[in-house]
């Protein structure tokens, strides 16, 4: 059995094939560069600007029936991606489009959030006669919660122009992933331990 999903959060673009991609680590940090697609322009004659994070969250595995019945921990088959060839950034000057970077690394630490929270809720439902399409709810409720909540940070900071409060929300979106540290790609989750029944002879 052979089932590979791959998942696009708002403000991404379809992703191409052989794209360069930067794989999410509490380490890297977006750069302007990163943003290579073609449609990337710093041009002082702009009177708007805009960006289009290339960032997706993306699952696969494949594996035998055998092999789904009875594994339970899908973090290593979840990925959180940058796609440099999709990302774009439209800017008037070089400071504008720094705001941009800046939201974009939010942006791009909220989808590993969401992938760390689809990981976690994979490991809590999947049971052994859980069928191939189990996730699939799963990920339409944290899609719809995600969606909702980089919407309502894009209109509270002004896509990047409130710097102060965009650094706030962003904290709050590290302090989560640090919390959610069991659900990491190369993270496995603790077992829950059984509790010991009491001797009635105690």
């Amino acid at each position: 059995m052979k089932t590979t999903l791959t998942f696009l959060f708002v403000l991404t673009l379809t992703s191409i094939f052989g794209q360069a991609t930067i794989e999410w680590s509490p380490e890297y940090r977006l750069q302007l560069k990163d943003f290579q697609s073609p449609q990337t322009e710093i041009n002082p004659e702009l009177n708007s600007y805009a960006i289009f994070s290339g960032n997706n969250m993306e699952f696969s595995y494949q594996m035998t029936n055998a092999q789904f019945m009875f594994t339970k921990n899908f973090n290593s088959k979840v990925s959180t991606v940058f796609n440099r060839n999709a990302a774009v950034i439209t800017a008037p000057d070089s400071a504008m489009a720094q705001k941009l970077v800046k939201f974009g690394q939010y942006s791009f630490d909220l989808t590993e959030l969401y992938s760390r929270k689809f990981r976690k809720k994979m490991y809590e439902n999947k049971g052994v006669f859980s069928d191939a399409s189990f996730f699939k709810p799963i990920h339409e409720e944290l899609q719809e919660q995600m969606n909702a909540e980089l919407a309502r940070v894009m209109k509270a900071i002004d896509l990047g122009q409130k710097s102060e409060l965009l650094n706030e929300e962003h904290q709050k979106v590290l302090r989560q992933i640090e919390e959610m540290s069991d659900f990491c790609k190369e993270c496995k989750p603790p077992k829950k331990k059984k509790k010991r029944s009491q001797s009635l002879y105690a």
